[in-house]
């Protein structure tokens, strides 16, 4: 996976957990995520990648489910991610593909 893909399944997982409004401590997760994404982008440039674009388009075209698992890989690869996080969202996938 190329380094742009890398980005936008991170931002896209981002949005995930944004969707995510059963859990209460939602918005510390999200500063830890942009925090994870920052650092990633920080070690790992790319001059190719305009990130404003790529956050509107992740954030108006992609599919809740594909946000969802996004979330879940951004979640496995941070230290300290909140399991019980990760079960709702592993919960509202289900419920999805009824």
């Amino acid at each position: 996976m190329n380094i742009e893909n890398t980005y936008r399944y991170m931002i896209s997982g981002y949005f995930g957990v944004r969707e995510m409004d059963t859990y209460d401590l939602k918005e510390y997760i999200l500063k830890d995520i942009k925090d994870y994404i920052e650092e990633y982008i920080k070690q790992n440039p790319s001059s190719n990648f305009d990130m404003e674009k790529e956050i509107e388009k992740i954030k108006d075209e992609t599919p809740l489910k594909t946000k969802l698992q996004d979330a879940l890989i951004v979640l496995n690869e941070m230290d300290n991610a909140p399991i019980d996080l990760k079960l709702q969202i592993s919960q509202r996938l289900k419920s999805l593909k009824n």
